[in-house]
């Protein structure tokens, strides 16, 4: 009966014990922090006062030793009977303690305060996985209570900059980039930039921002912004200085708008000039090019000779200006005879020079010689085939006129090689003389590119079929708040709109586009296009965070060959140039892969990527593919090879195209690396069956000009060859196609198929996965569950001391340039995990970002196996059932 009145009629006895029994705890943690025995005396006197557990007035804070000063830790808490502090898990013996008492005269609990000492030594004795700490433990009636924890660090600053800023010369409007990393230290050192010795204050300029990971970022340049700027890094140790870095603001010349003519002189000649002066170049900016001063004729009765007007000079001065004229042409057309004559002589005697057949251009037309017998040769324009010529695709507008059909090529000489000499490489380059217009490389490369301009442009053959009239590509979905993605289907074209970066209650239908026609992007000098125009709108849509637009191009990425720009077409059907993709910008972002680039924007419009040759070595990849279709000659073949960039739009135009003309591919495809080194693409086909197949005279080897090639996005760039059945028993066709650049890389094609539709095996050369749901919204159209998302950027968007942020998420990532673009975000890390998704929109390879996510050390759980239960989004399942 006693017992069950002591446990059970207990509450009221429980609570009466609580103060004696924390007492208990205080004596206990006192005498191991005096090093006595436990049964030492408790304190004189016991507050009858029921109590409560201390509260903290002051915790200790995190402090820094500089040098040999060694700091003070203090605690102060009510009501409490002791404190103790407790370092690296160890009590601070009593001596070491400095305690002071008190009285709370408003609520008459007592107050203690007290301090320790820490010294340099202690912190550097130490040798624990983590930093020095110390923390204080309270005690009253009630029982402890303990405070924060406190780091106690040796503070420094090492002398040498990370990274120094680098001098800039940079244009006038032109954005300013200069890098700056402190010297390590602890605490992490404060950033401040001079410009000229005086301190800068970006708050006071908005076009100057020095938040971005500690560089200075001048969006655009004016000529006041040139000086001197130096890197200031400072803590509670010390202050360091960078060296100083030269920023100059040019300005290049401009023409200002040409003068009136002036008056018509004596000579028959007025003139008119234009200074440098709109604006004239400053701080070594270039001088204006073209003409200052230029001259022309004048008449129209205006011109007054020998001080009388032209229409009152005397008859005979016309009658011998006419004798002159006259004698003039008939010198000129004995000349022509006699270079004729010439002609004719040397071209009898040059066909006993030839091992092979030479024939005049005109049988490739189908048209006898004597039909046209009464035509003369064009001798404005000579050029010389010494080896295989390439047969062009008729359609090219700079190769043929409507009348030129019918006319034979009578000043152009064909070699034609069999399939036997070819296979035993013997070939060489063709070489051509005319009149060209020469594009070169940069940087003193003295290679050229040569654009052929015949005076009679005809076909080179007949037997290529017309292709259809090209219309642009388009898809279309509506997003709303949510987001999605909009893939145009077997392109390599993608579209990812974030979460939230279209505002609530709001949708809009965002649409997509890829110009299959003629490109309106006209290239200037050495620069070729490198990818597909893409658009994408609506263009007065504005979004709140940047959207991912994915481009594919042809180039083999390398800096050091090539120089690859963004732009885009204005209003006006101008393009601009947006970014160098090596450049520095906060307005968008591009990341080269090495079939595609990814692009963050924040406006819609029409982009397309350019790229310019540094050296002859740069790489344009090209994919190459036969397909072949019978002809209307039931014993003919007709064999069709295409050389076209490696995107995977410009395949799509040919496979369209191959499918109006009934044609079918006969082997995969393959790639092709073709260097900028101006030599010519061999065509030809080897190994035909003997005595089942042969093929059409002057078709074995084609050869296909530099320029054609390396600007081949015009057209899709393909030549033709003609096989011929000895019976129509033969089904069965096997032969080999080299394509091969000269002094360059080459590629073989096998061809092993059967000419029946019906026994003729189908070659996938698409993939399943890109052609279906062109757009997706909501969570399902994002590897990346929302709430593991939402995870991700809250752990890295907060800045660390130890670096362990969004800048080493972006590292682990590949994303190692033009870091200040992020830094200007409101969450560097969304963005980051934006770009993720569209690099990695065919794989989803959640496991790789899992495993850069563990080597950061901020999680040790891979994503792809964390469990339904722990994931807030109700359509994760979805994610999960499609293998990611």
């Amino acid at each position: 009966m006693g017992r069950a009145a002591a446990t059970g009629g207990g509450g009221r006895g429980a609570r009466r014990w609580l103060p004696w029994l924390g007492l208990c705890f205080w004596a206990a943690g006192a005498a191991a922090a005096r090093g006595t025995d436990n049964g030492e005396a408790l304190p004189e006197s016991i507050p009858s006062a029921p109590g409560t557990l201390p509260h903290f007035i002051e915790e200790p804070d995190d402090a820094y030793i500089i040098k040999s000063n060694p700091i003070a830790l203090r605690c102060k808490a009510r009501p409490a009977m002791q404190i103790f502090f407790k370092c690296n898990g160890e009590w601070v013996h009593q001596n070491e303690h400095v305690s002071e008492e008190s009285l709370d005269e408003s609520s008459g609990l007592k107050v203690r305060e007290v301090f320790i000492n820490v010294t340099r030594q202690q912190v550097e004795d130490f040798h624990g996985p983590e930093d020095y700490w110390c923390q204080c433990v309270a005690w009253s009636h009630l029982g402890t209570s303990k405070s924060r924890k406190a780091s106690v660090r040796i503070a420094y600053l090492r002398k040498n900059f990370e990274q120094d800023p680098q001098g800039r010369e940079v244009p006038i409007e032109g954005m300013i980039v200069l890098h700056c990393r402190p010297p390590e230290g602890v605490p992490a050192a404060e950033v401040e930039w001079l410009k000229n010795e005086e301190p800068i204050d970006s708050e006071q300029d908005e076009n100057i921002d020095t938040r971005a990971d500690h560089n200075l970022i001048i969006r655009q340049a004016r000529l006041s912004d040139s000086g001197n700027y130096t890197c200031m890094a400072a803590n509670i140790v010390a202050k360091r200085r960078s060296l100083s870095a030269t920023v100059v603001v040019y300005v290049d010349g401009s023409w200002e708008v040409w003068s009136e003519w002036s008056v018509c002189s004596p000579e028959c000649e007025h003139l008119r000039i234009r200074e440098c002066t709109a604006p004239p170049p400053r701080n070594g900016g270039k001088f204006c090019e073209g003409l200052s001063q230029e001259s022309e004729n004048c008449t129209d009765g205006l011109c007054i000779l020998d001080k009388k007007p032209l229409h009152e000079i005397k008859p005979q001065s016309i009658e011998n200006a006419s004798d002159i004229a006259l004698y003039s042409g008939l010198g000129a057309a004995v000349v022509a005879v006699a270079v004729l004559v010439i002609g004719v002589t040397l071209y009898r005697r040059s066909q006993s020079d030839y091992g092979v057949d030479v024939i005049d251009s005109s049988a490739l037309t189908g048209n006898s010689l004597l039909l046209n017998s009464a035509m003369q040769p064009d001798l404005t324009v000579s050029r010389t085939y010494s080896g295989p010529i390439c047969l062009q695709d008729p359609l090219d507008k700079e190769l043929m006129t409507e009348s030129s059909l019918f006319n034979p090529l009578s000043d152009i000489k064909v070699k034609v090689q069999s399939s036997f000499m070819v296979s035993l490489g013997v070939s060489e380059r063709a070489e051509y003389h005319g009149k060209n217009h020469s594009r070169t490389f940069p940087h003193g490369n003295n290679h050229s590119f040569s654009t052929m301009h015949p005076r009679n442009k005809t076909p080179y053959i007949q037997n290529l079929s017309s292709l259809p009239t090209r219309t642009e590509l388009r898809t279309t979905g509506v997003f709303g708040h949510l987001g999605g993605r909009l893939v145009m289907p077997n392109t390599g074209v993608s579209l990812l709109i974030p979460h939230g970066a279209i505002p609530e209650e709001n949708s809009w239908e965002i649409y997509m586009s890829i110009n299959q026609g003629e490109p309106s992007l006209q290239s200037d000098g050495s620069e070729v296009l490198l990818s597909p125009e893409v658009t994408c709108g609506p263009p007065d849509m504005i979004v709140t965070t940047p959207f991912a637009l994915t481009i594919p191009h042809c180039a083999d990425v390398s800096s050091e060959h090539w120089n690859i720009h963004l732009k885009k077409r204005t209003q006006q059907g101008k393009w601009e140039e947006v970014m160098s993709v090596e450049d520095e910008s906060t307005s968008c972002y591009c990341l080269l892969d090495p079939f595609a680039c990814h692009v963050l924007l924040d406006s819609f419009g029409t982009y397309a990527l350019t790229g310019e040759p540094i050296t002859d070595c740069a790489v344009k990849q090209l994919k190459v593919a036969v397909f072949g279709c019978m002809s209307c000659n039931s014993l003919d073949y007709n064999l069709r090879v295409y050389c076209v960039d490696n995107t995977p739009c410009a395949f799509q135009e040919v496979v369209s195209d191959e499918r109006h003309q009934g044609g079918q591919l006969l082997e995969e495809p393959k790639l092709l690396h073709f260097k900028g080194n101006t030599f010519s693409l061999q065509i030809s086909v080897l190994d035909i069956p003997p005595f089942l197949w042969r093929i059409k005279p002057f078709t074995a080897c084609q050869e296909v000009p530099f320029s054609r090639v390396w600007c081949s996005n015009r057209q899709p760039l393909h030549c033709a060859f003609s096989l011929e059945r000895y019976t129509p028993t033969t089904t069965q066709l096997s032969c080999k196609i080299c394509i091969r650049q000269l002094k360059g890389h080459e590629q073989i094609l096998q061809v092993q198929t059967s000419i029946l539709e019906s026994e003729r095996e189908t070659i996938t050369f698409f993939a399943q996965e890109d052609s279906s749901f062109p757009a997706q919204t909501g969570p399902k159209a994002f590897k990346i569950p929302y709430s593991i998302r939402q995870r991700i950027c809250a752990t890295f968007d907060t800045p660390n001391a130890k670096g362990k942020d969004w800048q080493m998420l972006a590292q682990k990532n590949s994303i190692n340039r033009n870091l200040s673009y992020f830094a200007t975000q409101s969450s560097p890390s969304a963005v980051i995990l934006n770009l993720w998704e569209a690099r990695h929109q065919h794989d989803g390879d959640l496991d790789s970002l899992a495993c850069a996510l563990e080597e950061i050390g901020r999680t040790h759980t891979k994503l792809s196996n964390i469990s339904e239960s722990q994931l807030d989004e109700a359509d994760f399942n979805y994610s999960r059932q499609n293998g990611l």
